[in-house]
């Protein structure tokens, strides 16, 4: 297996309803990534094309995108593991670069979700689940999550402040981020505030400020052979570890609901090939869909003991200047959640961060980074370990 590389990134504004076409909506995403790497489309060997497709009105979108992007006549694959889609397109996009069939590869990721409303929207998050023994019976992913976030407090003494306090973080950062849906400030009192919208039920014991936004986006990712990343890159972002892992669609099938065994387990095959561990991560973009999601990944990662993710958040831990700095863009409770182009969001935000060119929200020097990627309640797991 060869060497590989990021030698290019991009990213649209999330927004919650992106005026032009699916196309004109992937380009923007395709047209930085391009200028960053440095290339036009006719170098591009291949492309990935990463979404959820229940969303989309356009069947087989990629054929459409590498027309309209220029990438024609060159193979063009469609991927689609719900939110971390445009993840295991990195890993496509790995594997076909690393096997020696192609020297460069755009992983585009997309979604448009004000295609159809916010209850369609959710009806189609729920035939995440099975379509015969579960969805039917109008489980949504608030619920789901909700689930698990009542097993962390039940085992662990977890509270509705520490959640809270993990969307104050989102939100301090999510400001200074000009890609980000919600740009404002939050604060721990809205949460216990009757009157703000923050503290609205939705789930118990979710409420408003624990869930993220629907958002229409994409993002866009050139992945490189060692010997074309050297040739035109001066700081390549070496891919070091991958891993993924997936869990019974059916929670019936789910012994633990405190944690999500397919994160644990991608990050452990990361780990290994990467060959680091948990505390030689720098910085880290972790799948906040909710609040508790994060809770549960500080401890899936191994960046804290179980039971332990709430001391992070309390010591204010994985903020900018802390041992951890996690979710410093924003995350997806402040940058929205555009389903299939998530994932190369946040593999953007660690590339920025290890090129030290993420301005306001840089960390100070860092080397390895992590991202987190999670399909539906746990049914999906991806975890990228990068360095330079």
């Amino acid at each position: 297996m060869k060497k590989a590389a990021i030698i290019g990134v991009g990213q649209s504004t999330f927004v919650r309803s992106y005026p032009g076409s699916i196309r004109e909506l992937a380009f923007e995403g395709f047209k930085e990534a391009m200028k960053d790497a440095g290339l036009t489309s006719d170098q591009i060997d291949a492309s990935v094309v990463c979404s959820a497709p229940e969303y989309d009105k356009q069947r087989s979108p990629a054929g459409v995108f590498a027309e309209y992007l220029g990438l024609n006549p060159g193979p063009t694959f469609y991927v689609e593991t719900l939110c971390s889609s445009s993840s295991t397109g990195l890993r496509l996009a790995y594997s076909l670069v690393a096997s020696g069939l192609h020297e460069t590869v755009a992983v585009i990721g997309f979604q448009k979700m004000s295609e159809i409303s916010s209850a369609e929207s959710q009806e189609r998050m729920g035939r995440g689940a099975d379509i015969q023994w579960e969805s039917p019976f109008g489980t949504m992913m608030p619920a789901y999550y909700a689930m698990y976030a009542r097993g962390h407090m039940e085992a662990y003494g977890t509270s509705l402040e520490d959640l809270a306090a993990i969307r104050v973080k989102a939100a301090t950062y999510g400001q200074l981020n000009d890609r980000a849906v919600y740009r404002k400030p939050v604060t721990a009192d809205m949460f216990n505030d009757p009157e703000n919208m923050m503290s609205n039920p939705v789930a118990s014991p979710l409420r408003v400020g624990d869930c993220c936004a629907n958002a229409d986006g994409s993002s866009c990712i050139i992945v490189a052979s060692a010997e074309k990343a050297k040739a035109v890159c001066d700081k390549p972002v070496w891919i070091l570890g991958l891993g993924a892992a997936s869990a019974p669609v059916n929670l019936a099938g789910r012994d633990v609901f405190n944690g999500l065994d397919v994160a644990r387990r991608a990050a452990d095959q990361a780990y290994r090939m990467a060959g680091v561990g948990p505390k030689d991560i720098d910085v880290a973009e972790v799948h906040d869909c909710f609040t508790i999601a994060e809770m549960m990944a500080y401890e899936d990662l191994g960046f804290a003991e179980r039971g332990q993710g709430k001391e992070l958040i309390r010591a204010k831990a994985t903020y900018q200047d802390g041992e951890i700095p996690v979710n410093i863009d924003g995350g997806l409770l402040s940058k929205g959640h555009p389903i299939g182009a998530t994932g190369g969001s946040q593999i953007r935000t660690i590339v920025l961060q290890l090129r030290g060119e993420a301005g306001q929200i840089q960390v100070k020097n860092p080397r390895i980074g992590l991202v987190h990627n999670i399909g539906g309640v746990g049914l999906y797991g991806n975890v990228t370990i990068l360095g330079i």
